[in-house]
C-alpha cells in the first residue's frame, strides 16, 4: 500500500502538510476492516491517532542516530564541510541543527528512496546528505555512511529508529498477539519522546528533536526546538523513573514551550507556508 507521502516526492513534507501523509491511507484501511494491523516507522506517525485505533506495541529499537554521508572522500564530518556547502535534506530538524553550526550552508529538499538520494550525491547535486542510520542498517547499506553522528552533533528525531504496530482498539485478537511483540524499554522511550512532541504541538513544519534512553534503570531525555534557519535553538534535558516516561516528556515539552515564548511560535507560523530560509528546491 502506498501513501501520499510515498508518492509525492518533489515537495517537502512542510509544503505537503506534515506527517499524516504517511498514515492517512493506512488509518482508513484499518478502520474499514481492510487490514488488521498497520506497521509504522514511528517517526512518521502523528502524535494523535484516529478514534478507534491504538498503537500499543514497539519492536526493539535500532540505532537512533543520523548518518552523515559526504560525496568528497576527504570530508569526514560536518565540521569538514566548507562554507556554502549544499546539503540534501527534507528535514527541518536536520537543517536547523546544521545551520546553527554554519549559517552559510544551503539545504536542498531531498526526498525519495535511499538509492535515489545516494545517486544524487554521487552525481554532485549536493556535497553531503544525512539519513537515519537505522534505515541504512535495515537495508544492509550502513557501509555508505561516512560517520554516525552522536547526539551532540545531531539530536535525532522523536521516535527515530523505532517500529510500531497499530490496530483497532476493539480487536482483542490482534491486541493479544501484538502485546507479545512489544519491547517495554523501547515503548517507554518512544512514549516519552512523543509526549514531548505533543506538548510542543510539533509537526513537520517545526524543527524539533527529542530522544530518550534508559541507562542503569533511569530514563534520560534530551530535546530541542529551533528556528528553521538555526538562528534560535533551545535545548532541554530531564531524567527520572522509567515509569514516569510520559509525564517526563510532557513536562519537558511544556517547560521548553514556556521558555521560547509565544513570539517564537508566531514567527514559526509566519514562516511555515513558504520554504524555510536556507532551504532551496532541487529537481
Amino acid at each position: 500500500m502506498k501513501t501520499q507521502g510515498d508518492m509525492i516526492l518533489d515537495k517537502s513534507l512542510m509544503e505537503l502538510g506534515g506527517k499524516g501523509l504517511f498514515t492517512k491511507e493506512l488509518d482508513t484501511s484499518l478502520l474499514n476492516n481492510e487490514v488488521d494491523i498497520c506497521v509504522h516507522s514511528m517517526k512518521d506517525v502523528p502524535t494523535w491517532l484516529p478514534d478507534g485505533t491504538v498503537l500499543p506495541c514497539n519492536l526493539p529499537r535500532e540505532d537512533t542516530n543520523d548518518a552523515f554521508i559526504a560525496g568528497d572522500g576527504s570530508v569526514k564530518s560536518i565540521a569538514d564541510l566548507p562554507d556554502n556547502a549544499v546539503i540534501g535534506t527534507a528535514s527541518l530538524r536536520r537543517q536547523a541543527q546544521l545551520m546553527a553550526k554554519n549559517p552559510t550552508f544551503k539545504c536542498v529538499n531531498f526526498r525519495g528512496n535511499v538509492q535515489t538520494r545516494l545517486r544524487k550525491l554521487d552525481d554532485g547535486v549536493v556535497d553531503a546528505t544525512l539519513l537515519a542510520i537505522a534505515g541504512l542498517k535495515r537495508m544492509d547499506m550502513d557501509g555508505c555512511a561516512t560517520s554516525v553522528l552522536d547526539w551532540d552533533e545531531m539530536l535525532p528525531a522523536v521516535a527515530q529508529g523505532a517500529i510500531g504496530i497499530q490496530c483497532r482498539s476493539d480487536d482483542e485478537r490482534s491486541l493479544k498477539y501484538i502485546d507479545a511483540l512489544n519491547h517495554p524499554d523501547t515503548k517507554a522511550c518512544v512514549d516519552c519522546e512523543r509526549a514531548f512532541l505533543a506538548a510542543l504541538d510539533g509537526n513537520c513544519k517545526t524543527p524539533i528533536a527529542g530522544q530518550a534512553r534508559i541507562v542503569g534503570g533511569e530514563m534520560l531525555f534530551r530535546g530541542l526546538i529551533a528556528m528553521p534557519d538555526g538562528s534560535e535553538l533551545y535545548e532541554t534535558s530531564a531524567s527520572g523513573a522509567v515509569s514516569d516516561a510520559v509525564s517526563m516528556g510532557t513536562k519537558a515539552g511544556e517547560e521548553l514551550k514556556a521558555r521560547v515564548g509565544d513570539k517564537f511560535f508566531e514567527m514559526m507560523v509566519e514562516m511555515s507556508p513558504q520554504l524555510a530560509p536556507g532551504q532551496v528546491t532541487s529537481k
